[in-house]
């Protein structure tokens, strides 16, 4: 019987020299420590299957002593190492194999009960074999002597691993993994841009010069990305200019607001001109109707002089304005005042985090109030976009831009509107009432916002495109808005 023993520093390197020394058929018979690593005795399968053919005498009426070999001490030597183990177990190859799977089935079941983030399906341990020793290990349990600790195992080719139950990751650590995620996302989209730019100039000195007038890096880039690459420098700037026009909806083509008549409520935070321009809009319908056709209604009870405001512009338009303290009086004046063209209800100018603002869209969620939302066209992006946020309707927002005379920048109040897909109504550029107010024109408003007004500490340089320039947010706007 070819019996050999392995050294290695660990048993995963014993093994796999028994495997290379037997092939497939390997089988162990003892492991221990040493001093510098283990020790593994094993020997192949063929071995004890000629082990089993040199005894099939038995039970045939007479023993047939079997001739002795070289090997045979050896193999008394293997079978009185491993006697005990075998009577103890009284386990085949296959079902020491299926007796693993099982204690390890149970032992991660257990570890499952502990900890409920850690789920073992009910099917990871296989139904146990019926036992059928194998002839050759049966017959080394009849003739092995017992030494304590040791057991048989077959190193199957390919041994099957086991799953392993999945720990789920902690919140801060699945936060920190998705920033990370998030940032060389950006960092290449970045450098991607940036080396486009530096190949294609204009490219480059368009997107500059958006940025310069106001429009967002997630705007400018959005719009840019679609550009044709044979344009020259004047064909690329009238095509960038006519995209901002396409996606600037306004009502230039359709019935003026004082015209088309209802009953509208402005809206807006504190300062961005809401009575001066409800009082435009009374004085354009007075000019057309005549002063009994426009009604007026202020909920601003709030602002020192907000009644006496709108009261003066009303009687010098010859019209009568009125003070509405809650919702029941706001409905019996609209009701008192529906035989009007156009019904006018100027409201509390509040900050768009104010918890006071709920409450006067709730007082405004009546039928046939429509409500327009004022910005001031010379506000910071930023506070642009809060605003929005804050008092924008779920669909078809109607916008009025105020104080357009005031404005550095058009980008900005443009670039929310693009976005946002508002509809602008009108713009006002002054103080005069009804004579600063003007159609919202998107060609005029376009090339007014690209006109350089001159340099600005603000403004950044070609260099800075790689600080300023930000994918996220891109492919919000990208896709269903631009019309190239």
């Amino acid at each position: 019987m070819n019996i050999q023993r392995f050294t290695a520093a660990t048993s995963r390197e014993a093994l796999a020299k028994a495997r290379q020394a037997f092939g497939d058929g390997t089988l162990i018979l003892s492991n221990r420590p040493i001093e510098n690593g283990v020790e593994v005795v094993a020997t192949g399968e063929d071995s004890l299957s000629a082990l089993d053919h040199g005894s099939s005498g038995f039970g045939q009426g007479q023993q047939q002593p079997a001739p002795q070999r070289q090997a045979e001490p050896s193999y008394k030597e293997v079978a009185t190492a491993v006697e005990e183990d075998t009577e103890q177990l009284a386990m085949s190859t296959l079902s020491f194999q299926d007796y693993v799977r099982e204690r390890m089935a149970r032992r991660r079941q257990e570890e499952s009960a502990g900890n409920p983030q850690i789920q073992v399906p009910r099917d990871e341990a296989p139904a146990p074999r019926p036992q059928e020793p194998r002839p050759a290990a049966h017959k080394l349990q009849q003739a092995a002597a017992a030494e304590p600790r040791q057991t048989i195992i077959k190193v199957s080719p390919k041994p099957r691993q086991e799953p392993e139950a999945a720990t789920a990751l902690s919140p801060s650590i699945s936060r920190e993994l998705n920033a990370m995620k998030d940032l060389i996302e950006d960092r290449f989209n970045t450098l991607n841009w940036l080396g486009q730019a530096r190949q294609n100039p204009i490219q480059a000195n368009l997107m500059l010069k958006l940025i310069r007038a106001g429009y967002s890096p997630t705007l400018a880039r959005t719009i840019l990305e679609r550009m044709p690459e044979a344009a020259d420098p004047a064909q690329s700037m009238q095509w960038v200019m006519d995209v901002l026009e396409r996606n600037l909806h306004t009502d230039a083509n359709g019935v003026a607001l004082h015209q088309e008549g209802g009953v509208f409520a402005l809206v807006g935070a504190t300062g961005v001109g809401k009575t001066t321009t409800a009082a435009k809009l009374a004085g354009l319908c007075a000019r057309t109707h005549g002063p009994s056709s426009v009604g007026l209604i202020t909920l601003d009870s709030y602002r020192v002089g907000a009644q006496e405001q709108l009261r003066a512009y009303g009687k010098m338009l010859g019209i009568v304005a009125h003070l509405a303290h809650d919702r029941a009086a706001l409905q019996d004046l609209l009701g008192l005042l529906s035989n009007k063209k156009m019904v006018l209800i100027d409201t509390t100018g509040l900050a768009p985090r104010d918890p006071r603002k709920r409450d006067m869209m709730d007082l405004l969620d009546l039928p046939k109030v429509k409500r327009l939302l004022v910005l001031n066209a010379g506000g910071h992006g930023d506070t642009l976009e809060d605003t929005v946020a804050h008092f924008k309707l779920p669909a078809g927002q109607q916008v009025i831009l105020s104080k357009i005379d005031e404005a550095v920048k058009l980008g900005p109040a443009l670039d929310t509107a693009i976005r946002h897909q508002l509809v602008l109504r009108g713009v006002t550029t002054g103080q005069r009432v009804p004579e600063d107010w003007e159609a919202a024109v998107a060609t005029k408003l376009v090339r007014a916002s690209m006109r350089s007004a001159g340099t600005s500490a603000y403004d950044p340089k070609i260099a800075d495109l790689g600080f300023i320039f930000s994918q996220s947010g891109a492919s919000n706007t990208s896709q269903a808005l631009f019309h190239a």
